[in-house]
């Protein structure tokens, strides 16, 4: 969560401890992204010709398309509190905030503390960046590139289909674990001791950015 809030263990937010974690924001961004899959000389391309990360990426962008996966991770970044130009430390809407960046090149590194690098719309953490990046080909952090991320993240921990499905409530129990600022699901807290969204309000969030629960 941008703020004070010190991020959690594996590349979004959350365990009361200073480490390099990172995580996701509102609403997605219009801003394309310089990065892409690039066409072959006669417009067209088969997936056999295509590299592993250029499909990954293709794959990644078709679920940005539904509703469901659109929805989830903007209240997953309504929860973090983040936005796609904040390091670590930064507050949503400030003006002239010192912890905002303007470069989206590459991963901005460390916020407020001098060392936790959780960053953007997700709050996504420098390895993390690396790592996901990685599958996709992606070296940037746009905010294209952090919407990508944040749905790898999903794809990651196994629960982009339950999304797709409508059940939040499995997902939760997942995404609670990558981004400290999630309830775990009903009547239930987040997992750590940092301030969460409460499940009702996730769900609210979810639902007004065009999210179904089955």
């Amino acid at each position: 969560m941008a703020g004070s809030r010190i991020p959690g263990p594996i590349g979004t937010s959350g365990l009361p401890q200073a480490l390099d974690d990172g995580t996701m924001t509102r609403s997605l961004s219009p801003l394309p992204s310089p990065i892409g899959i690039l066409p072959p000389s006669d417009g067209t391309r088969s997936n056999k010709d295509m590299r592993a990360d250029q499909i990954r990426m293709a794959q990644n962008k078709d679920y940005l398309q539904k509703a469901n996966v659109k929805a989830f991770i903007g209240a997953i970044a309504a929860a973090e509190g983040g936005d796609y130009n904040l390091k670590f430390g930064g507050v949503k809407g400030k003006k002239n905030d010192k912890w905002q960046f303007s470069d989206y090149k590459t991963h901005p590194g460390a916020g407020a503390d001098g060392k936790t690098t959780a960053a953007g719309m997700y709050q996504i953490n420098k390895s993390t960046w690396n790592e996901m990046g990685a599958k996709m080909g992606l070296s940037d952090f746009s905010p294209e590139t952090q919407d990508l991320l944040a749905v790898e993240i999903l794809r990651t921990i196994h629960i982009i289909d339950n999304i797709v499905a409508g059940d939040i409530d499995t997902a939760l129990k997942a995404a609670s674990r990558r981004w400290a600022a999630l309830p775990q699901g009903p009547n239930e807290g987040g997992r750590y001791n940092q301030p969460y969204m409460s499940y009702e309000k996730f769900i609210d969030t979810y639902k007004k950015l065009g999210g179904s629960v089955r």
